[in-house]
């Protein structure tokens, strides 16, 4: 891409990650492949390095997200499985899950992002152990180039630039396609 075509496109840049070298790929800034369905460990492992890296536009964090959000004290991950999993009905009672409210039944918030069980920690530690070696080795795709699309990604952690994820029906016709796309959501949020 010359010079001139980046100014039309106000300095751009695409991002292929994609099992195929398709036509978008053939036009992208850059290329990286990836194993067919392991979209949501690459996804994983952006999140870590953004949050990891302090890679993210803190200002609309706090005051668009729930980030800040406390979440309630009996609320775990553990071995793969959040509290409330019923084994016998295979399925997940929620009450643990929601936010812990103050005496004005209003949500508690910590706009410093320190409280252990705010949203912000809670994501962290869940996702820290996306590395970089783990998304080579479930993914595929060497760490270098697996990092460059964090770095190149991390350059819109400033609010006068913006990014976005476009997919095509590849990840809504998955059987884990609803995963992807919320995890594709918290990327572009961060």
């Amino acid at each position: 891409v010359c010079s001139s075509d980046l100014k039309a496109h106000n300095n751009a840049r695409l991002i292929v990650v994609d099992p195929r070298f398709t036509r978008s790929a053939s036009v992208a800034d850059y290329y990286v492949q990836i194993r067919t369905g392991t979209d949501i460990v690459f996804l994983g492992g952006v999140i870590r390095w953004l949050l990891e890296n302090d890679k993210i536009q803190h200002e609309y964090v706090k005051n668009y997200t729930d980030m800040s959000f406390i979440v309630r004290e009996d609320y775990q991950f553990k071995d793969g499985i959040f509290s409330g999993y019923d084994p016998e009905k295979r399925i997940y009672l929620k009450e643990t899950w929601d936010w812990e409210k103050g005496d004005d039944g209003f949500v508690k918030t910590d706009p410093t992002l320190t409280h252990p069980r705010c949203v912000y920690n809670l994501l962290k530690n869940h996702y820290a152990r996306y590395t970089p070696e783990m998304v080579e080795r479930v993914c595929g795709t060497p760490q270098d180039k697996f990092l460059k699309v964090c770095e190149m990604m991390a350059t819109t952690a400033t609010p006068s630039r913006a990014m976005t994820i476009m997919y095509a029906l590849g990840w809504t016709q998955h059987s884990v396609g609803s995963q992807m796309i919320r995890t594709g959501a918290m990327v572009q949020l961060l």
